[in-house]
């Protein structure tokens, strides 16, 4: 066994292992030094005791001039009083419990030494409690006081029961036995090659540099090198999954030249976009090739990403297979469900009186749908009926059999784990193709970090005709006539003939806002907005008001917009509800549709023109993004108001001035990245990668992924089992824990 997985109780003690292990989630001793430093502190300036700054952290030189012990709480407790002077002025400095008996011995009257600690007033005097001390010898000069106050205090993520300056001693001891048997038994995962080619410090050196840093060019120098740690070895486990998927076979599919495909695309009235084309070709080429096909489709919001994954649907079903789609909720299955059908017109409707030839049939399957409904889709895919099966979680199910599963495509794969996943393709009688669709856009390093075992097509260019999107901010707090303008905007729209959302953070007062659901059941995933909803405290820490809801807004809109058709949509209400709802908007039958998220994605009504998000500040800005993609999607202008009661000089206003200064998906998830907790951007799914990420921040090193993806890749091309790298197998083994594993091998 290496020192490195040799358990912390062998080196720190047993009390203080147990509180690592069940509060901190650190076992072993490379646990330990991997638990890095938040930051670091400098003691402070060198200070005069006359010069002292309030609520700063400053060192100072100064003689004891006397020390009182003292008791109270009835002899309990004691308190150690201690004046220094330095012929400046005075400075008090003090301290509690059972060591203040210590401190005394120490601090006798006229010994030197140098003190830092942050100042604050009691009884209005400053002092320092519990200050750092080292007591000086008369020849001990300026250089020597220099050096301590400018010593880098680590700071390490701690908790209520092992401070930092404890964990920092538990690192200390690990240290120094290590450096005592010169790190016999630590494996380096970094090839030597690529360490000396990159410049990086040997694996010692910069986990002495990361905990005892004598510069800030030391704590460079080691952050630089541990980063190519977690980047090099999560992309080789990633080149590997890559690698362990091109030797599956897989079933071909291939369109045929006067197929289903070649009917299809004779019927579309446009031209599809040159991203379009260049994306099909993408994959359909990985279609015809005799493994599956792994590839992560995103874009921005009405690229037209449905129309490419419909023609990879056609493609399996030209070639004898049947096509899956797994959508995150019944309202945007429902809503594909019907584009497509009339999207494919006659040849939508195989097998059935009217249905052309050529045609397949497509069914749709929902955990609502009734018996009869239910057990003829079934029996359609079972057949091999139906070529095309558009449904929930419903899919997933162990009684649903396919005829020939060849392609899987999953819709707003962020709204999946991945078990789910793997359960509808395991579903094929061999590994059958697999898209992932996004319509959140990704940061590339995201891409190449998270989904880095899929190759990946972006659609970044909009159909010809879709017009333009306006998106303001509206002030209410500030400013209430703006609110009361924008409704005077949507009865503008409406009696220009065109409709208009509003969506609103919650569905009613019966629903419990997010933050608050502790011991009550959850709302469905569609009904939690992404991202802000979840601060339970306004800016200077007062609680907020719950979220707006549909129902409380829809009833105040029968007054304020009188006149005009309002309704409202939810996950609560029945399925068979929220589609007579969706389709009598669609139908123009509606003028004001009142929503949850629910409409957040694949809803498609070209003539919504407007959009009024209700406390805009409680969402995500990729939600905002999404949300405001569902006006605009016709020929004339969309218009996004986003509502809020947020401070003007808050980050939440921050966040949605972002939104509204632009149209860029991509540039708005780095925002959304760089203000949000990494882990939130990544997702639940990838839990497990999160977690080995604690150097490595997806934003910020951009350059260092790549380069360890390439660098990954001709690696594991050159010795797929790593047989000459032990040490690099090692660190892989260490990465892919049970549920690691299980992400990487059934992304």
């Amino acid at each position: 066994m290496s020192a490195l997985a040799d358990p912390l109780k062998k080196v720190v003690g047993g009390s203080t292992a147990t509180v690592m292990a069940e509060q901190l989630g650190l076992h072993t001793v490379g646990d330990l030094l991997h638990h890095y430093p938040r930051r670091y502190a400098e003691r402070g300036e060198l200070t005069r005791l006359a010069d002292l700054p309030l609520d700063e952290h400053v060192t100072v030189v100064a003689r004891v001039a006397d020390a009182r012990l003292l008791k109270f709480n009835r002899g309990r407790g004691q308190r150690l009083e201690v004046t220094l002077t330095d012929g400046s002025g005075r400075l008090q400095l003090v301290f509690f419990g059972r060591g203040a008996f210590a401190h005394e011995k120490q601090l006798l009257p006229g010994r030197r030494g140098m003190f830092a600690g942050k100042v604050s007033v009691f009884n209005r005097k400053l002092q320092l409690a519990h200050p750092e001390y080292k007591l000086l010898d008369e020849e001990d000069g300026r250089e020597t006081v220099e050096r301590f106050a400018g010593e880098l205090l680590p700071l390490y993520p701690a908790c209520r029961q092992l401070n930092s300056w404890k964990i920092e001693q538990a690192v200390g001891t690990v240290l120094d036995s290590l450096e005592a048997i010169d790190w016999a038994g630590l494996v380096d995962p970094l090839p030597g090659t690529l360490r000396r080619s990159r410049e990086l410090l040997p694996l010692p050196e910069a986990l002495a540099g990361i905990h005892r840093p004598r510069t800030r060019a030391d704590i460079h120098a080691a952050r630089a090198r541990l980063k190519w740690d977690e980047a090099f070895v999560l992309q080789v486990a990633l080149a590997r999954r890559r690698l362990a998927d091109e030797q599956l076979p897989a079933t071909p599919r291939v369109a045929r030249p006067d197929g289903l495909l070649a009917a299809f695309d004779a019927r579309l009235p446009f031209t599809l976009t040159e991203g379009q084309q260049r994306v099909s070709r993408e994959i359909h080429d990985d279609l015809a090739r005799s493994h599956p096909m792994h590839r992560l489709l995103q874009g921005e919001v009405g690229s037209g990403k449905t129309m490419v994954a419909l023609r990879a649907m056609l493609t399996v079903v030209d070639a004898g297979g049947q096509a899956a789609m797994l959508a995150p909720t019944e309202v945007l299955a429902q809503q594909h469900h019907r584009s497509i059908v009339e999207m494919m017109g006659d040849l939508a409707e195989g097998g059935m009186l009217g249905g052309s030839e050529l045609g397949t049939k497509v069914v749709l399957l929902t955990g609502s749908m009734g018996a009869a409904a239910r057990r003829q889709a079934l029996l359609d895919l079972a057949t091999g009926e139906a070529g095309v099966v558009i449904g929930t979680h419903a899919l997933i199910e162990d009684k649903v059999r396919f005829h020939d599963l060849g392609l899987v495509v999953v819709d707003e794969q962020h709204r999946f784990g991945v078990e789910q996943r793997d359960a509808l393709r395991s579903k094929g009688s061999r590994p059958p193709h697999l898209l992932v669709m996004t319509a959140t856009p990704i940061p590339r390093t995201v891409a190449m970090t998270v989904f880095g075992d899929l190759e990946t097509s972006v659609l970044d260019q909009l159909p010809a005709g879709r017009a333009p999107i306006a998106t303001h901010v509206v002030p209410a707090a500030d400013k209430p006539h703006f609110l009361a303008r924008a409704w005077e905007r949507v009865r503008e729209e409406a009696l220009a003939g065109h409709q208009a959302y509003v969506v609103c953070p919650r569905i009613g007062d019966e629903e419990p806002a997010a933050g608050e659901r502790k011991g009550r059941k959850a709302a469905e995933p569609e009904e939690v907005a992404d991202g802000a909803a979840a601060e339970p405290e306004g800016p200077d820490g007062e609680e907020r008001r719950p979220p707006l809801a549909v129902v409380d807004v829809a009833g105040q809109l029968g007054g304020i917009l009188s006149g005009l058709r309002v309704a409202v949509l939810h996950g609560r209400m029945p399925p068979d509800e929220k589609d007579d709802v969706m389709r009598r908007f669609a139908a123009g039958e509606i003028d004001v549709l009142v929503a949850t998220t629910v409409i957040e994605v694949g809803v498609n009504v070209p003539n919504a023109t407007v959009m009024v998000i209700m406390d805009a500040d409680r969402f995500g800005v990729s939600q905002l993004h999404q949300l405001r993609g569902r006006v605009g999607r016709g020929s004339a202008a969309g218009l996004c108001l986003l509502v809020t009661e947020a401070p003007e000089a808050s980050p939440a206003r921050a966040r949605l001035a972002a939104v509204a200064a632009t149209l860029d998906g991509f540039e708005l998830s780095r925002i959304d990245l760089e203000q949000r907790r990494e882990g939130d951007v990544l997702g639940q799914a990838q839990s497990g990668v999160r977690s080995s990420l604690r150097m490595l921040t997806v934003i910020e090193d951009e350059e260092v992924i790549a380069e360890a993806r390439r660098e990954a890749t001709a690696v594991v091309a050159a010795d797929p089992t790593l047989e000459s790298l032990p040490g690099l197998r090692t660190a892989l083994d260490a990465l892919l824990d049970a549920e690691r594993e299980e992400y990487l091998d059934k992304g």
